[in-house]
């Protein structure tokens, strides 16, 4: 039985850009092959028993398979039936040698399909504010190889035509090669005032843009340390950059910020800082795992019928809620004419997901909100629900029993601390490699404390900028002796990142 060969283009960098087409190719995949240039981010979309191979394809790797080895590779897994996909940077027929994967597939076989990647080309010049043509500029572009293969006796590239025949030229993988690329450009009649500017990770929030001339280029990108993956245009076009680069303008760009939420959580946080401008390192500090035991919400919710309200304290504790209730082959039936609580509008936009809309979402998320929300209710002898983490504030049930209330507490998960974390945590913080850690609950700072160990605290910490969510994560952090610098006035998560742009916004806070 043969499988099949999906040729994927990865895009440019940012996963933004990566195409639905790939998407859905990729959800597919039994097998995914990837390269170097391949945001990582990608295989999250891979299904959870996809078969990950790392291929390398970075300059001078040692490790890297061979382009014969990746093209044995995809032709042993479609021939043992699996669907493949060669996840390849930019775009597989753009200097991707994906004709070449093409062919080989083609020879053997084996029914392969093109999915299209936007090119680095195009889109790393966008990034940094030049368009390639301009009616004023340019009318007309070359895109060529920076990097010839190097068992070619002489170049292909027609320099004498190249060099003064084209308005923008755009060199790939040129970096290396930079000063042979401007001495060819020279020689062949090019002035030296050309414009000329080199790109180094572009469409990625590391991306670092140099400007100059023919002349002062290669000085330029040397004193800047500027090296591979890198795109160089030449052209009258790069003039536009003052004022068109809306890439590095953004208000976190270069900003590096620790998000620290679950895995499952850390997705929206982290693209609504990285459309800041923001590099995002997400390294959760808590793991969501199930009760110990769902005996006490299995009764309850076999009781169901006897409650007034349920009141949901978070997001997670609404999809813990309804996933038990769908194993115990229920659903949201059972839920009846009982009031519904949501403390804030995360938890309500959850429950919405679950078609509830709930009945009182208070002015203040938090507990204190909840039980200012509930005033106007009288719940002498009313019972009362609440489905919630493992360890959590007493406050809640105590003032709702004190107010007459019958209160049944079940646990439906626990946050648990990540294993790993503070390995990789604790060098980034001591090279001073993190622009700001965020916290969204109490439980990660927690964990942040305890991944690093009490004693190491101070010193690791010293100079860190903190952001909190809210006020209780606030009172945890201050616990253990974190500064705090930025508190949002709502404590959501779109709130939190107007703070921290607002913050970074400011003078002085670099």
């Amino acid at each position: 039985m043969r499988g099949k060969v999906y040729l994927i283009g990865a895009g440019p960098g940012d996963p933004g850009l990566f195409t639905l087409r790939g998407v859905a190719c990729l959800r597919e995949a039994d097998v995914i092959v990837y390269d170097y240039l391949a945001n990582p981010r990608l295989l999250a979309y891979a299904k959870p028993d996809a078969e990950l191979i790392y291929a390398g394809k970075k300059g001078g790797e040692a490790d890297a398979a061979t382009q014969e080895e990746i093209g044995r590779l995809l032709i042993d897994k479609a021939l043992s039936g699996k669907v493949v996909a060669r996840l390849k940077g930019g775009d597989p027929f753009i200097f991707g040698r994906g004709g070449e994967e093409g062919e080989e597939l083609f020879q053997a076989g084996i029914p392969f399909e093109v999915v299209p990647g936007i090119t680095s080309a195009i889109a790393v010049p966008a990034y940094a504010g030049i368009p390639l043509t301009h009616r004023d500029y340019a009318s007309t572009v070359a895109i060529l190889t920076g990097h010839e293969d190097p068992s070619k006796q002489t170049s292909v590239i027609a320099w004498e035509k190249v060099a003064t025949g084209i308005g923008t030229l755009v060199f790939l993988m040129g970096c290396s090669n930079l000063p042979t690329i401007v001495d060819k450009l020279l020689g062949y009649g090019r002035s030296k005032e050309t414009p000329a500017a080199v790109m180094h990770w572009g469409t990625k929030p590391e991306q670092e843009t140099v400007t100059g001339t023919l002349e002062n280029i290669v000085a330029l990108a040397k004193m800047r340390g500027l090296g591979p993956p890198a795109v160089l245009v030449v052209g009258d076009v790069v003039r536009l950059r003052e004022r068109l680069n809306w890439f590095e303008r953004r208000p976190l760009f270069g900003k590096r910020i620790l998000v620290t939420r679950t895995r499952e959580q850390a997705g929206r946080f982290a693209e609504l800082l990285e459309g800041q401008g923001a590099e995002v390192l997400e390294i959760p500090l808590i793991e969501i795992v199930p009760p110990k035991s769902w005996e006490p919400l299995d009764q309850a919710i076999g009781r169901f019928e006897s409650y007034q309200w349920v009141i949901f304290t978070s997001a997670n504790g609404v999809d813990a809620f309804f996933r038990r209730l769908r194993e115990l082959r229920q659903d949201a039936r059972r839920l009846g004419a009982v009031r519904i609580c949501a403390i804030g509008p995360a938890t309500a936009d959850t429950l919405e997901r679950y078609t509830i809309i709930p009945d009182l979402v208070p002015a203040e998320f938090r507990a204190e909100g909840v039980i200012e929300a509930l005033k106007p209710y009288d719940l002498q002898g009313a019972k009362i629900l609440l489905p919630r983490a493992e360890v959590a504030r007493d406050l809640l049930p105590t003032d709702l029993e004190r107010r007459g209330a019958t209160v049944d507490v079940v646990p439906v998960y626990r946050t648990v601390q990540s294993r790993t974390a503070g390995d990789v945590l604790k060098p980034l913080l001591q090279d001073r490699k993190i622009d700001l850690v965020t916290f969204t609950s109490s439980s990660t700072v927690t964990n942040f404390v305890e991944a690093l160990g009490q004693e190491d605290l101070k010193a690791i910490c010293d100079g860190l900028r903190v952001a909190c969510i809210g006020p209780i994560t606030q009172e945890t952090a201050e616990r253990f002796g974190l500064p705090i610098d930025i508190i949002p006035e709502r404590y959501t998560i779109p709130s939190l990142v107007d703070a921290i742009v607002q913050y970074f916004r400011t003078s002085g806070a670099g």
